[in-house]
């Protein structure tokens, strides 16, 4: 649906934002449905052990999922821009429930066909909720302030999934057992997700009238193509800072550093999302992006002198503080960048462009693990993304400009059903 519809300012700007009608819903269970994102590795992993597999067996099966889980968020994004969320997401959040569920039940090491096709389908058919949420956003605030206040909210609650998800997993492995760990997690996403496709917004969400991205949809746009190779630099320095904190964890003899240090980044994004949403004045989109990458590749150069843990820990959430504010400024040039009728799907790559890049740092980390420059990787994958967008500037901009001038002169077909 679109987000860009001419519409009066919101009355109710003064109000908190989570008193506003349907925002805590669909905040609370998009957070609960994507839990087993932040889950389903852990208990992979724990699954595994628990069978005798090895740690490799079990870091391939995650790496599976999680690759699968990159690659079929945008092939659902289109499919709910062409069918709509209610059908498309209901159909994934049950094959991967599915899935999850029978995991326990699969023995990794005698039938490791079996348990990767599982984890493969799994992580294919992991529901869009993220790209749906910024879908809705235009049809439950009206308002663009109030809609960027709740879109940088929930950009930084993102985090949360990340911070609760893998300590609940150990904590029920260890009370009960890895299976029930995995069961939980399924039942988890089922839950979240149901809260959200039960919700007015999402039930009447519908496509657009008209489609305009081609076979290549919102990659046939040269400029949102130049904006996910740089944010793909976003998700190289999370990816690589992960690895960075189970090495500072192992050197210092502190296991509770590989959880504490990627919780410091989650702590600061969340607070990061809170003030940028307060911001009452921002920037033009295109100086609030560079501006945004440029402070988070800045704030990643003093982790690359070694500091010590609690050091390390403070320095560790400067980043999260600007990760909000830029990657809520992705979104929102994708939204204005979009060809008409691929926004969710547009979204949907935006989400996998960090995945991707995810991936890659995690990849790269674990190679250099032991080298000294490991502690730089962050800092490279932040720099990457700020070099990208500085190149793209006058592109984006003149892009965000011709599309901000189209849209003038049109009202979306469904605009007055709302």
């Amino acid at each position: 649906m679109n987000s860009d519809t001419s519409c009066p300012p919101d009355r109710t700007i003064s109000r908190p934002l989570l008193t506003e009608r349907h925002v805590a819903r669909l905040l609370l269970g998009t957070l609960i449905g994507r839990l087993p994102n932040g889950m389903a590795p852990v208990a992979i992993l724990l699954l595994i052990a628990e069978q005798g597999g090895s740690l490799a067996i079990g870091g391939l099966l995650c790496a599976l999922y999680g690759l699968a889980s990159a690659v079929g968020q945008p092939v659902l994004g289109r499919m709910v821009d062409r069918r709509g969320q209610t059908r498309v997401t209901t159909a994934a959040v049950l094959l991967t429930t599915a899935c999850l569920l029978l995991l326990p039940y699969t023995n990794a090491v005698a039938q490791p066909a079996l348990a990767a096709g599982l984890v493969v389908l799994a992580g294919l058919s992991t529901p869009p909720l993220e790209a749906n949420l910024r879908a809705l956003w235009g049809a439950v605030l009206p308002d663009p302030a109030r809609r960027r206040a709740a879109l940088a909210l929930d950009t930084g609650a993102q985090g949360l999934i990340y911070v609760a998800g893998p300590p609940l997993v150990a904590a029920l492995s260890a009370l009960q057992s890895p299976g029930t760990a995995m069961t939980l997690t399924a039942v988890l996403g089922l839950l979240g997700a149901s809260t959200v496709l039960s919700a007015a917004p999402s039930r009447r969400w519908h496509p657009e009238a008209t489609r305009t991205g081609g076979f290549l949809g919102p990659l046939q746009h040269g400029g949102l193509r130049l904006l996910f190779l740089a944010i793909c630099g976003v998700g190289f320095a999370l990816g690589s800072m992960n690895v960075w904190a189970v090495s500072m964890a192992d050197q210092h003899r502190m296991t509770l550093l590989s959880g504490v240090i990627p919780a410091a980044l989650s702590l600061g994004s969340l607070v990061g999302g809170v003030l940028y949403g307060r911001l009452r004045r921002p920037a033009r989109q295109g100086a609030q992006l560079r501006t945004a990458a440029a402070l988070f590749a800045l704030a990643w150069v003093p982790l690359a002198a070694h500091p010590d843990p609690i050091a390390a820990t403070a320095l560790t959430a400067l980043p999260g503080l600007f990760l909000t504010a830029l990657i809520t400024s992705a979104f929102l040039t994708v939204d204005a960048l979009a060809p008409t009728g691929t926004r969710t799907e547009a979204y949907a790559w935006l989400i996998a462009a960090v995945g991707t890049g995810q991936a890659a740092g995690t990849a790269l980390a674990g190679v250099l693990s032991t080298h000294p420059s490991s502690a730089a990787l962050p800092a490279v994958g932040a720099l990457a993304c700020l070099v990208v967008l500085l190149g793209a500037r006058h592109r984006l901009a003149e892009s965000v400009a011709a599309h901000r001038r189209g849209r003038h002169r049109r009202m979306p077909s469904h605009a007055a059903r709302r």
